[in-house]
């Protein structure tokens, strides 16, 4: 069973971290406002103070899908 504590600790945070980062949020909004597909490629960009930044990327294949799905599965009650 989960917590209610819990539950109002993460929506908390989360609401902290949409306050603190509005650019990130709506960009993950639009970004899975359509459904991800095989072939899709994500690409993220990580800089530190005065360090160069480093940059990976993956193209999603049908067994991330299949993950993701299966995780959906697991957290649905």
């Amino acid at each position: 069973m989960i917590n209610p504590g819990s539950i109002m600790k993460f929506m908390n945070a989360r609401n902290k971290f949409n306050e603190n980062h509005p650019k990130f949020a709506a960009f993950l909004q639009a970004a899975f406002s359509t459904p991800v597909t095989e072939g899709t490629i994500i690409e993220i960009t990580m800089t530190r103070p005065g360090e160069e930044p480093m940059t990976t990327n993956m193209m999603v294949k049908q067994s991330d899908l299949e993950l993701l799905e299966e995780l959906k599965e697991i957290a649905q009650p």
